[in-house]
This record gives C-alpha cells, structure tokens and sequence, in this order.
C-alpha cells in the first residue's frame, strides 16, 4: 500500500482554494487520499520522460500520415501540427501543478475533479479517462495484430485473417501486464523500448526517404466532397490531439519522487521536443512519400526489401507490448487497489492470483472488441475528440477558475472561459465527424472484418 504526502516544499508549489472554500474542501480530503496498490514517489524524472518519449513513439505514429495530413492537406495540415502541439504541451505545463490542491496531493485527474467540483465531475471524468484508455488499448491490439500479419504476409502468400494475429497480440499484452503489474516496475523495460523505438523509426525514415525520391508522381490533394473535408479535418485535429497527449498526467506524474512538479514539467520538455521531433518527421516524411494515397499502415506502402519489412514490423510489435502497459496502467492501477489486499505484497499469493484474473478479464474482452471491430481510424478519431479534448483543455480550465476565480484577473479569467466554451464546441464537432467515420466504416466493412 502506498500513500503519497507532499513535502513542505512542494506545499509551497501547490494551487490553494479560495478562503471561502477551504472549509467546504476541508471533509473530502480524507475520501480522496492518496491510497494505491502501485508504487508511488519512486521515479526519476528521466524515467518519465523516456517513457513519455517511446510511449508516443510507439506504432500508432504510423497511422497519423494518413490520419493526420492527408485530410487537412500540407498548408493546413503543418498549422494544426503546431497550434495543437504548442497548445497541448502549455495545457499539461498548467495540468502538471494540479498535483498539489489546498496542500493535498493527488493522484488521480478524477480525485480532483471530485474534490473540487462534487462526485458528478468525478465520475465523469473517470468515464471520460477510462473511455480513452481503453480506446487506445484497442488500438495498441489492432496495431499489433497488423504488425504480425504484416511479418507473416513476408513468408507466406495464405496469411491467417486479422482476428488470430489480433488474439496473438492480446495474449502478449496480457501476459506483460501480468508480470510487470505497475508503471515504475517497467524501468528496466524503457531501454529496451527505446532502442526499439529508435531503430525501427530510423530505419523506417531510410526506406520513406528513398521511395519518395524514387516516386515523382506523388497527388496531394484533397479528397471527397466539401462535406467529407469538413468532417476529415475535424478527425484530423482529433488525431493530432491523440498524437500529443494522453489524459493521464497526473497518474504519470504520481510515480515520480520529489520535487514532483518540477520533475513532472522537465519530463514534458523532453517529450514535447525530442519526442514531438521524432513522431512528427514520421508524420511529415510518411506524407510527402506517398501523397494523399498514403495508408492508414505505413509500413504497407515500404517498397523493401523484405528483411527490412519484416525487422520494422517486428519492432512495432514488440514496441507495442511495452508501451501500451503505459497507457492501460491507470486501470491497472484501479483494478488492483480495489480488488488486491493492499496488506500484502503485489506478489504475494493471494495477489499473484487476483491479478491474474484482472488481467484476463480485461485483456479478454478488450482484445474481443478489437477483433469485431478493427478500424483503426475509429479508435483514434473517437477517444481523440469524445474524451481527450475536454480531459486536456476544458477540465484544466475549469479547475483554475474554481482554484484562482476570485483573485485572478479578468483578462486570464476571460481566457479560460474562453478555452471551456471553444473547447467544448470542437469537441462535439470532432465527437460528430468521428461517429460519422464509424457509422460509414460499419457499412463498409462487416464485424470480424479481415482488413
């Protein structure tokens, strides 16, 4: 069992409620302490930022060519990468002091919102997080299984369909989650997953490079009618948010020891400028390689030659094992310290076998849902516009004007309102285009689709 506690230095870091609300704070702070099966207060703020480096370099980069750029065009398209980049990297810098609230420490996004705005925003905020967590995971099965069915279409003409290379991939998640149960526990794993990272990106970038050289045909342009661009640049702004943000910072940064803003914020610089550098040059070269024709799967387009093909896809996929346990911890984390005896080790008995069952249990149906419903567009699209864009831009907004309403000026009062309401009209726009996508795919393609 853990619980985490500030230090008086921190304290001093920490946002306060307005005098007149301390008191009507003052009875939840027991309901929201900081209790948690996994280990918190242990990391350095160099593992955080590898981690946030090679967890937003992992395998979904290959699909933001097509989801990205190819709807917005390159004018337009190379705007939304830098407004949504820079607006996104200023909105965690804000989210990162949210850790301390009235001298208390949180955890958990939803524990704050439940602190500060009742167990409605709480509750929704849980949903809105977890919505995405599981979304994405989807994806991650989805990607995996691509990978696998990539490899094998090397060596064999008669590939399996999707769905057994979908099942393959979520037994190996499930198997990693199963034993490296926690966020801190995959330190010894970061490496590895950088050097994977790394070497497939470069790799990767070589054969891009030359196939767009060799390529003097490329078309750009935009396609469908105006309507279909309408609802394609809206999914594209979502992509683009999905590309640069999570909506669990705070569970991140709920790892790391102290001085946990301050590390919290050196572990954003490293991702939003190496990391941004890396996923955003696969996000460009993929485009400029291939035109508007590019595929939701880059290594599709690779020209080879096969040995090539077949070491990126196989990095993806073991990239994929290790990065997607970043973005499923948190439910990880939830699951456990609910159901596991937090009096007892992680790997007690008792515990071994409770996780087990966890692990199942969520892999199974989640790797199931992959398998009915393997668009790959969708995942991103959907938890990208429903949920990430309220996560990341509205609900901040709302916590200052709550915390710093009364004494803050008018001019940052009138800038957060502003970011609430024109944040919550583009994330209803975007929820609408990403539904219209699913709507279309479904009659597209049936369930259990071999895509």
């Amino acid at each position: 069992m853990h619980v985490a506690t500030p230090s008086t230095g921190e304290a001093m870091e920490a946002l306060s409620v307005e005098p007149a609300q301390a008191n009507e704070h003052a009875q939840d702070h027991q309901q929201y302490a900081s209790l948690s099966a996994h280990t918190t207060d242990h990391d350095s703020w160099l593992q955080a930022g590898l981690l946030l480096v090679t967890g937003f370099n992992c395998g979904y980069i290959l699909s933001f060519s097509n989801l990205m750029l190819v709807p917005l065009g390159w004018t337009w398209g190379i705007i939304c990468l830098g407004v949504v980049g820079l607006y996104t990297a200023y909105a965690n810098w804000l989210l990162a002091a949210f850790h301390f609230i009235d001298g208390q420490r949180f955890i958990r996004y939803r524990d704050i919102m439940g602190f500060l705005f009742g167990r409605k925003l709480y509750y929704i905020t849980w949903v809105f997080q977890f919505l995405t967590l599981l979304l994405g995971n989807m994806g991650f099965i989805l990607l995996g299984g691509k990978a696998l069915k990539e490899i094998n279409s090397e060596f064999s003409e008669t590939a399996l369909r999707l769905q057994y290379y979908i099942g393959m991939t979520g037994a190996a998640y499930f198997m990693f989650a199963f034993l490296i149960p926690t966020m801190s526990a995959m330190r010894s794993w970061l490496a590895v997953s950088a050097v994977l990272t790394f070497s497939y990106i470069g790799l990767l970038l070589m054969v891009v490079i030359k196939d767009g050289k060799s390529d003097a045909n490329k078309n750009y342009k935009l396609k469908g009618s105006k309507v279909d661009q309408t609802f394609g640049a809206l999914g594209a702004v979502s992509a683009t948010i999905v590309c640069n943000t999570s909506g669990l910072l705070l569970e991140i940064q709920s790892t790391l020891r102290k001085p946990v803003v301050k590390n919290m914020r050196k572990a954003l610089g490293l991702q939003y400028t190496v990391g941004l550098i890396v996923y955003y040059g696969v996000t460009v070269a993929g485009n400029w390689a291939y035109g508007s024709d590019v595929s939701e799967y880059l290594p599709e387009e690779l020209s080879g030659p096969k040995w090539v093909k077949v070491f990126i896809n196989s990095s993806v996929f073991l990239q994929s094992v290790i990065s997607q346990h970043i973005f499923v911890a948190p439910i990880h984390e939830t699951l456990d310290t609910k159901f596991l005896k937090l009096e007892e080790t992680m790997n007690s008995a008792t515990n071994l076998k409770r996780r087990l069952l966890l692990r199942a249990a969520l892999f199974a149906i989640n790797t199931f849902l992959t398998a009915a419903f393997p668009f790959m567009g969708d995942f991103v699209n959907f938890f990208g516009s429903f949920t990430l864009i309220p996560l990341v831009f509205v609900f901040p907004s709302l916590i200052i004007l709550k915390v710093k309403g009364k004494t803050a000026r008018m001019e940052k009062k009138a800038w957060h309102c502003f970011n609430v309401v024109a944040f919550l009209f583009l994330a209803v726009a975007a929820t609408i285009a990403a539904v219209r996508l699913i709507i279309d795919n479904t009659r597209t393609y049936s369930f259990f689709a071999d895509t």
